[in-house]
């Protein structure tokens, strides 16, 4: 039997649907009640204001992050942990891309989100990183030691903004799942010159493959 969902989450779900939908910033408390339809004191009672919500929300995110994003284990072999990995980042960026859509103004309304953001990215960096070692150890990328942290920066930065980036470029234009997988091309595309030849065919099939999913999401979006 399907598990009914609390109020309290029900709220959480339908402010990550209308921010997605809307934008986080068009978005009021009276909104997310109107379209639950319960009242505002209804869901006063479990949050005191959107930033609370706002906040909620990203410790879900956080949570994903910390429990999607792991190096591959003797037991896991590399590539497949490389497609393990961006498919968690397409999931991230699809669910929650209302955050990174608008990710400065929402941090410089919320000191205290701010902090916990910035918590969070350097353990994040230190999980891109330490997935990048466990790569080379298995003989997927070649890359220079000392680079690595470079790279782990170059793919957060990628990840993080390249849905305000579309933004940036289209601002008219609703972010779908297309434009998502156009981001998670890109980071394979990070990947390719750092491929050992043993590994280069694969990261390619990838590569082909989020390139199908692209067009695929593109042409359901048009029907």
């Amino acid at each position: 039997m399907e598990k009914k969902l609390r109020t309290k989450d029900k709220i959480l779900q339908a402010s990550i649907s209308l921010f997605n939908q809307v934008g986080e910033r068009q978005v009021t408390t009276n909104h997310i009640a109107a379209h639950l339809g319960i009242s505002p004191g209804n869901l006063y009672y479990h949050f005191r204001n959107k930033e609370d919500i706002v906040r909620q929300i990203f410790r879900e995110y956080a949570k994903l992050l910390e429990t999607r994003i792991k190096p591959p284990s003797d037991k896991t072999e590399a590539l497949d942990a490389l497609a393990e990995y961006l498919d968690a980042v397409f999931e991230l960026m699809w669910r929650f891309h209302f955050f990174y859509a608008n990710l400065p103004d929402i941090l410089a309304r919320d000191a205290a989100l701010r902090q916990d953001y910035q918590q969070v990215q350097q353990g994040v960096l230190s999980q891109v990183i330490a997935v990048l070692k466990a790569l080379k150890l298995n003989g997927v990328i070649a890359i220079d030691d000392e680079d690595i942290r470079d790279f782990a920066h170059s793919i957060k930065l990628l990840v993080t903004f390249w849905i305000s980036y579309l933004k940036t470029q289209q601002p008219d234009s609703p972010i779908d799942q297309a434009s998502v997988y156009r981001g998670v091309l890109k980071v394979v595309l990070l990947f390719k010159p750092y491929a050992t030849a043993q590994a280069l065919p694969r990261i390619q099939r990838l590569q082909q493959h989020y390139e199908l999913l692209a067009r695929q999401s593109a042409a359901a979006a048009a029907l």
